[in-house]
């Protein structure tokens, strides 16, 4: 069943271009009531976000909140929030991020049963012949699809 509230406020799309994602983490987000209300508008970017463990705890740094405009509440538009996670997790993706060239990418922030969540992935940077090599199979995806509907008509 889906609820009205079920819904992806905010998408990362350039992180799967720029990175290729490894695992992927659901976790809950820390937010001022006021934050909530500016991302159900979609008021809020990803571009510049990522995460990182410090002192046992995982923080999503560089996520840009637009003030709410109704709101009396002056908060910082780009300042760490804690995210959420259980501890064997959090544990999980410090070994992770150990490893060279691997960070901690926010892909989206949704709804979901009321609350903010935010899919956290794992993730290791793309190398530029990767991302050449994407767009030309998006391309010939693309031209494929293109001549099987030319043949249906």
């Amino acid at each position: 069943m889906s609820r009205r509230g079920d819904r992806v406020a905010i998408r990362n799309r350039k992180a799967r271009y720029d990175y290729l994602v490894l695992e992927s983490f659901e976790c809950g987000i820390v937010l001022a009531g006021a934050e909530v209300k500016s991302i159900r508008e979609g008021h809020a970017n990803l571009h510049d976000g990522y995460a990182r463990v410090e002192g046992g705890e995982v923080w999503l740094h560089g996520m840009h909140v637009s003030p709410y405009e109704f709101s009396r509440l002056e908060l910082e538009p780009v300042r760490p929030r804690k995210l959420l996670l259980h501890r064997k997790q959090i544990d999980e993706l410090e070994r992770a991020t150990a490893e060279k060239g691997v960070t901690l990418v926010p892909l989206s922030v949704y709804f979901k049963e009321g609350r903010a969540k935010v899919e956290l992935a794992v993730a290791r940077g793309k190398r530029q012949y990767d991302k050449r090599r994407a767009i030309a199979e998006r391309d010939a995806k693309r031209e494929a699809e293109r001549a099987m509907k030319g043949l249906r008509e």
